[in-house]
């Protein structure tokens, strides 16, 4: 058998470390992508909780414009619901999504938004 034949059928135990910083960006990236923020806005926190991890996660969310939802009244529906159904649907998202990704389990997921980045409307040529 050679070590391409192993490498296919056999898994080794072990364990891949993480670093702290590295899972601060991983964090910090899937929560942004969640609500539509930039990474760079997005904080995290991270604790330990009886060998699970607790996010503690504070980000602006992106938002339509009051103008845009008086004119559309689906508008809302569309862009994911109301800011606390967003809010909530992130926090599931973020939980499985983190959890896929590092093999970590995750025990609680904490949201603090900090502000409403409004949608630019786009200009159609």
């Amino acid at each position: 058998m050679t070590v391409a034949d192993r490498a296919v059928g056999e898994t080794r135990a072990g364990r891949t470390r993480i670093t702290p910083r590295a899972l601060d960006r991983l964090v910090s990236t899937v929560a942004a992508e969640a609500f539509g923020s930039d990474p760079k806005t997005t904080s995290v926190e991270l604790t330990d909780d009886g060998g699970q991890l607790t996010l503690a996660i504070t980000t602006p969310v992106k938002v339509p414009s009051l103008a845009r939802i008086a004119d559309d009244a689906h508008l809302i529906a569309r862009t994911g619901g109301t800011v606390l159904d967003r809010a909530t649907s992130a926090q599931k998202v973020i939980n499985e999504r983190v959890s896929a990704l590092t093999g970590y389990s995750i025990s609680r997921v904490s949201i603090r938004l900090t502000g409403a980045d409004v949608i630019q409307e786009r200009r159609v040529k």
